[in-house]
């Protein structure tokens, strides 16, 4: 089915709040290319359309596993300041296009430590590269706003995620306000081994995230819940266990859900049996995100898009789910911020007959 074009246009336009979101794959091509022959990764007569299907995961991947290895060319290249900063840069310029006005941009530190970068240096330069996104958006007449988290990784230690969640706490100043966890869940299925980690990033005030349910189905959304965390980055399998759909209700938990990444990993047999809707239309706290930009050949528009169809929402559950994004958002030490935004989509609603409450009937 294709989209009406009066949805198509309106799906354009909406102010988009996206929350989950990774910079190691979301890599242009081009400057994967680029940066790649500028550090001798590449022989001479490498093209852009050979870099690009290494950095796209096969659709659909047999499972999470070979999702992940799309991951490792991305990985090579983002070893120094520059490269980190001109793709962070590029992503908000990216994501702005998609008609974004707030964004949180996730990766993990110490996987770009290689090449002697210290955490801290790697938190600063896609600091500095968010900074220069957003100025180049503005300066081209548009706006939008970004903020970081820093994603501890399950196979690490957790004396090492630790060091990674002081390091985050100490750049909130630059941006950062979220911490998560991420990595193979089959190979690492324990999050509470980081627990420590995790007391260190709330204690210093980020907001606490963590990927879960991309294996193991609900038992793993159980296990990330074990850490308290306001938000959790995937967690679709729960539409499988109605206590724990209750209790993410009940605890107002948010799924960040990415239903294209969630088929491409293999969790559903076709895009159109992703639970959103149902997760939804039960009352459990959803957002909606494309998780990996290039790794999934996806932009938000897109995704929104596919919500619509074959996900069968209503533009006024859709419009309902955007505005919830905002509402939790990691802005708590910015809450000027988050009315600014508010009241610029409380604006568009009004413009907009098709956005009010009776929308999502």
């Amino acid at each position: 089915m294709t989209l009406p074009a009066a949805a198509h246009d309106l799906v354009a336009r909406l102010p988009k709040v996206e929350l989950h979101l990774h910079l190691d794959g979301s890599l242009r091509p081009l400057t994967a290319l680029e940066l790649g022959l500028a550090r001798g990764l590449f022989a001479s007569c490498t093209t852009v359309e050979v870099v690009a299907d290494r950095l796209r995961a096969p659709m659909p991947c047999r499972d999470q596993a070979e999702l992940l290895a799309a991951f490792e060319l991305p990985l090579t290249i983002l070893q120094d300041a520059e490269a980190l900063e001109r793709a962070a840069a590029e992503l908000v310029m990216d994501v702005a296009g998609d008609g974004t006005i707030y964004a949180e941009v996730r990766w993990a530190p110490a996987l770009h430590t290689l090449r002697r970068l210290t955490v801290s240096q790697v938190i600063a330069a896609v600091a500095a590269g968010t900074r220069r996104g957003t100025a180049q958006v503005r300066a081209a007449g548009g706006g939008i706003q970004v903020r970081l988290i820093a994603v501890a990784m399950r196979s690490h230690s957790p004396a090492r995620n630790e060091a990674v969640a002081r390091a985050a706490v100490a750049a909130m100043a630059e941006g950062l306000v979220g911490f998560d966890l991420a990595g193979p869940e089959a190979a690492y299925p324990d999050p509470l081994v980081h627990r420590r980690a995790f007391g260190i990033a709330r204690a210093g005030g980020l907001g606490i995230t963590a990927h879960a349910g991309e294996w193991g189905g609900p038992a793993q959304i159980r296990r990330a819940l074990a850490l308290d965390p306001t938000r959790i980055a995937h967690g679709a399998p729960a539409v499988d266990d109605p206590a724990l759909m209750a209790e993410l209700t009940r605890r107002a938990v948010t799924l960040d859900l990415c239903p294209t990444s969630n088929w491409q990993a293999g969790l559903f047999p076709r895009l159109a049996d992703h639970p959103l809707p149902r997760l939804l239309r039960a009352g459990v706290p959803v957002t909606l995100s494309t998780d990996d930009r290039t790794v999934s050949d996806l932009t938000l528009g897109r995704e929104y898009e596919r919500a619509l169809d074959p996900l069968d929402l209503s533009v006024g559950e859709l419009w309902a789910m955007d505005r919830h994004a905002l509402e939790v958002a990691f802005l708590g030490h910015e809450p000027q911020v988050r009315e600014r935004l508010r009241a610029q989509m409380t604006a568009f609603e009004a413009r907009e007959p098709s956005l009010g409450p009776q929308a999502t009937d």
